[in-house]
């Protein structure tokens, strides 16, 4: 269970550090963060071809929207996901509203598979029940479909149910932690806008400061220029020689 829970706070601590790079000041755009690589987008996706495979297994092929409205709601999960990472390098909050659509999605999506469990009388798993246990650990450890397609042949639609609601209890929690990392880069730096605004702000004050700097620089030599002048004026008033 240590192991488990450990697992847990890494996932969450890589999606805090994939936005942490976001807070470099004197950005525009945002470092771009690889999608691929968030633990949630490859739970997503992982859901998402399940879905697809308890729709053709258990559901019928024709006449009952439920597939549609399943299978759609798991690929705007994970679509929009995407959408959010790539807009976010100019638009924070066009990032955080896609990852709010998708957390969005996928609890429709978790809905559905609730009222399939309660429309076939089938139970949905207690925290207290040894399996969900089980599932749940193996869910903190694994995040890619390839890692449970050779389960699914095994389960049964109760099996397969709990499964993908664990999958979405756990992806929501993800997507929560980094969604609220995304809010407070936002609260910090702004959006485009504020980050341009900020770009030429520093811009400005890297060049008055160098202005200033020749300016110094520029009234030290005059100062030594004048004191050398004295210098020599005085020597040949003297009939001395001309030192430098």
């Amino acid at each position: 269970m240590m192991e488990n829970e450990e697992t847990m706070e890494n996932e969450e601590t890589m999606e805090n550090e994939e936005t942490g790079k976001n807070e470099e000041t004197g950005k525009v755009l945002k470092k771009t963060v690889v999608w691929k690589d968030l633990y949630f987008y490859r739970k997503s996706d992982a859901l998402y071809r399940l879905t697809v495979e308890f729709c053709r297994r258990y559901l019928p092929a024709y006449g009952d929207r439920t597939v549609d409205q399943m299978v759609q709601a798991a690929r705007s999960g994970k679509q929009n996901i995407v959408e959010g990472s790539e807009d976010g390098q100019t638009s924070s909050e066009m990032e955080i509203k896609l990852m709010n659509v998708a957390r969005g999605s996928l609890q429709e999506l978790r809905s559905d598979y609730l009222d399939y469990l309660h429309t076939h009388q089938l139970p949905v798993w207690e925290k207290d029940n040894p399996r969900l246990q089980r599932l749940r650990d193996y869910c903190h450890r694994h995040n890619d479909y390839g890692d449970y397609e050779h389960l699914l042949a095994k389960m049964n639609d109760e099996e397969t149910a709990n499964l993908a609601l664990t999958l979405c209890h756990q992806t929501d929690r993800l997507m929560c932690a980094y969604i609220e990392r995304l809010e407070e880069t936002f609260v910090k730096e702004g959006g485009i806008k504020e980050r341009m605004y900020a770009a030429r702000t520093g811009y400005r004050r890297q060049q008055d400061a160098r202005l200033k700097a020749l300016e110094a620089e520029n009234a030290r030599l005059k100062a030594e220029n004048m004191a050398l002048r004295k210098r020599l004026e005085k020597l040949e008033s003297l009939g001395g020689p001309r030192n430098p």
